[in-house]
């Protein structure tokens, strides 16, 4: 897990293979994030691409935890504020079995875990072997438009 701000994204440019990871923050720092219409983006094939989407924070307590096995996660808020969860998966119990055409798998919400308020211009890097929980409302539930951006790891 990775906690920073847009002013650091071309730091993490090196990281994972096949250049993915640059593509990812390149197509990110080439846009304006705050005109996106809500939807999927291709950025190269399901390689990496990114999902805009908005919508009001739930909370926390309604809020899943997730993880996947395939795809690492860079969910950048562009506006609003949010709280995202962090814990290890092996630290979580599954609600159900992992769904490989989502490669997703949902978690229960025992594990309080790491709970960091992003604000816009922040982002958080999860792993595969990252169980993170985004959506949860830092206070009142509240506006986000959000970015995620999906990186193939395998």
């Amino acid at each position: 897990m990775v906690l920073d701000q847009a002013k650091n994204l071309g730091f993490y440019q090196n990281l994972g293979v096949n250049g993915r990871y640059a593509k990812a923050i390149q197509w990110l720092q080439a846009h304006d994030l705050s005109t996106l219409e809500n939807g999927k983006y291709e950025i190269d094939g399901k390689d990496v691409y990114a999902n805009v989407m908005t919508y009001t924070t739930l909370p926390w307590e309604e809020a899943s935890y997730e993880a996947h096995e395939n795809y690492t996660d860079i969910q950048y808020v562009i506006e609003g504020s949010e709280v995202m969860t962090y814990a290890p998966v092996q630290s979580l119990n599954p609600t159900g079995p992992y769904n490989a055409e989502k490669d997703v798998i949902k978690y229960d919400n025992a594990n309080p875990g790491l709970q960091v308020a992003c604000n816009g211009g922040d982002f958080m890097i999860f792993f595969p072997w990252d169980g993170h929980k985004p959506k949860a409302a830092n206070g009142e539930p509240s506006f986000v438009k959000k970015v995620v951006v999906k990186i193939k790891e395998n």
